[in-house]
């Protein structure tokens, strides 16, 4: 029997220490899927945005996998390239 992403998913969220690890990382994968949810309504590739930005298609890719720490300057850059305002707090 396959199971769906979102059984799997359930099943994770069962386990405490999944929990805490995932909670950790929450503000980052919200900030991912921010940016890569702006890019596709704009119908834009990750070129086409790297190229709006003066950056390369790599470095849009790494930020969008998670795999990178971007500055604070970059997702202005970003966020500008999007036509959006980067907008920061804490809770």
């Amino acid at each position: 029997m396959t199971k769906t992403f979102e059984q799997y998913r359930e099943k994770l969220l069962n386990d405490p220490e999944f929990v805490e690890q995932y909670d950790q990382f929450e503000p980052e994968y919200q900030l991912v899927r921010q940016i890569i949810e702006a890019r596709i309504e704009q119908k834009l590739t990750q070129k086409e945005l790297a190229q709006r930005i003066g950056t390369k298609q790599s470095n849009i890719a790494r930020l969008e996998s998670g795999a990178s720490n971007p500055s604070l300057q970059f997702l202005k850059r970003v966020a500008q390239g999007l036509g959006k305002n980067l907008s920061i707090s804490f809770k």
